[in-house]
């Protein structure tokens, strides 16, 4: 048995649009994360980018469940002693909404090289509005 090895045609790819409007986060991450790795498509391969691209509008809309809002703490560290800084998913989407699902999708998405070739094709934008209407995305309905 031979492996089936796809074209990689970047012609190919499609572009999706999604409103994160009311969404869970972490459905919403998993739904553009295999839409990212291509796992929607038959011609899936776990070690080549046969994916599409994605567009998340209103990012700063969207939902989490339970208490998270201010209990689910992000830690970042500047390599300084003592520069570790810690920030409520509240204070994130107060300063930067997109960098919520931007680290969601990051996590379900391989950590090497293909990742972040894959982590290129998302686009999270704050309000409702995104410059890609010329490549003509289309809809796409999260999970609820």
């Amino acid at each position: 048995m031979k492996t089936y090895l796809p074209k990689n045609n970047l012609e190919q790819r499609k572009w999706h649009v999604v409103n994160a409007d009311g969404a869970v986060l972490g459905r919403l991450a998993v739904q553009v994360a295999n839409i990212l790795r291509g796992k929607n498509k038959p011609v899936y391969t776990p070690h080549l980018d046969a994916g599409d691209f994605v567009v998340v509008i209103n990012a700063e809309k969207i939902k989490v469940t339970g208490k998270k809002e201010e209990a689910k703490e992000f830690m970042t560290y500047s390599g300084w002693k003592g520069g570790e800084k810690y920030a409520t998913v509240a204070q994130i989407r107060a300063r930067h909404p997109e960098k919520l699902i931007t680290h969601a999708v990051r996590g379900m998405v391989p950590k090497n090289r293909l990742g972040r070739v894959l982590m290129t094709k998302l686009k999270v934008y704050k309000g409702s509005e995104h410059p890609h209407a010329a490549q003509q995305p289309a809809s796409l309905v999260p999970a609820k």
